[in-house]
């Protein structure tokens, strides 16, 4: 992988923050999927959001197959980060740089990704799940909270602001080999 030339790629987007994680220093808890299931209306509604995506165990293996990531972020101002419609509105742009993200990452090199990022897929008014398939697979990313990992810590550990004030922070991982 040209990573001087992803580098450079990557300066002219508007990403928030971004950094090189290697995979097995996620930290992944079931615990983070209990909140999933306690709490979240997309439980069991989505092929982006458990159970569909796996236990925690096969989403850590699922992950840890891949050698390197990249952990970015972006930004979006809000009025009120509580209220969860207005906060939910401002993902999609976040969505759209993942993909440009991805494909960046394609064009320098890399071979195969899986790509996880905000809450649960918005792509279609009404998931297949669980009745068929997934009709965009190649577009819909599963929920990094999904997959149990504790973003929190990682983000800590690498000094990526999250706490804003009246902005919301999306995070998306990216694996890749």
């Amino acid at each position: 992988m040209d990573r001087q030339q992803l580098e450079q790629r990557l300066a002219a987007l508007p990403l928030f923050q971004y950094e090189w994680i290697a995979p097995e220093e996620l930290t992944f808890s079931d615990r983070i999927r209990h909140v999933c299931e306690s709490e979240c209306p997309m439980y069991n509604t989505t092929w982006a959001c458990p159970p569909a995506v796996g236990t925690v165990e096969e989403c850590k293996a699922r992950c840890l197959s891949f050698p390197h990531a990249l952990m970015m972020t972006s930004v979006a101002e809000v009025q009120d980060t509580a209220n969860m419609a207005e906060t939910l509105a401002t993902r999609g742009p976040h969505e759209a740089l993942t993909h440009q993200v991805e494909q960046l990452l394609r064009d320098c090199g890399a071979t195969e990704t899986y790509v996880l990022s905000t809450e649960a897929c918005a792509i279609c008014e009404q998931c297949a799940y669980p009745d068929g398939p997934c009709r965009h697979r190649d577009k819909m990313y599963p929920c990094v909270e999904s997959h149990g990992i504790v973003v929190t810590e990682i983000a800590e550990r690498y000094g990526i602001d999250f706490l804003t004030g009246c902005a919301v922070v999306w995070f998306s991982l990216l694996f890749y080999r």
